[in-house]
């Protein structure tokens, strides 16, 4: 388990509020109780960097993607975690399960303001209560993961059963392909 960690010292999430977003801390409050986090130079925030600076397995690394679909004028919105070097299938899978005609990835601003959290440091924990986490399979199969906390200053570190048992959240099959 701490090769996952690189060079980085992680702290138990739950004790160390002040490296998560507000509402990730306050989502963390009742769950994932192994979670632990790690402060990180904000510059590095981004996966490819974070991996490069830090030691920790791109295998490892997941990302959360907020979607959003539209029917009719009405939105619905998803958060698609995947492995780093995954892409989530937007226009297929992702589409038809929020049953949308058209659906995209979220503009930033949008995504920034419905979370609450900072853009590059976006995560499922604590994501509004009426959006579904979907977890592609490798996601899932994977022990521990390396996420976003809210912010783009540290990293928190789940087990994928963790990751599994947020509100919301369910495995689906294809969500994700290898990039390339």
């Amino acid at each position: 388990m701490n090769d996952i960690f690189g060079r980085l010292d992680p702290l138990p999430a739950r004790e160390h509020p002040e490296l998560l977003a507000e509402p990730v801390a306050r989502a963390l409050a009742g769950q994932a109780p192994s979670a632990v986090v790690a402060p990180i130079d904000p510059q590095f925030a981004d996966t490819e960097a974070l991996c490069a600076e830090y030691g920790i397995p791109l295998e490892a690394s997941a990302n959360a993607v907020v979607v959003r679909g539209t029917r009719a004028g009405v939105e619905r919105f998803a958060v698609c975690m995947t492995l780093a070097h995954r892409r989530v299938d937007v226009n297929g899978v992702v589409r038809r399960r929020l049953d949308a005609r058209k659906a995209s990835f979220a503009p930033m601003d949008v995504a920034v303001e419905a979370t609450g959290m900072e853009y590059g440091g976006i995560t499922p924990v604590g994501v509004p209560q009426d959006w579904p986490v979907w977890v592609d399979a490798a996601v899932a199969e994977a022990n521990w993961l390396c996420i976003g906390s809210g912010i783009r200053g540290s990293k928190l570190f789940l087990t994928a059963t963790d990751l599994l048992a947020l509100p919301g959240a369910e495995r689906v099959e294809n969500l994700a392909r290898d990039a390339g």
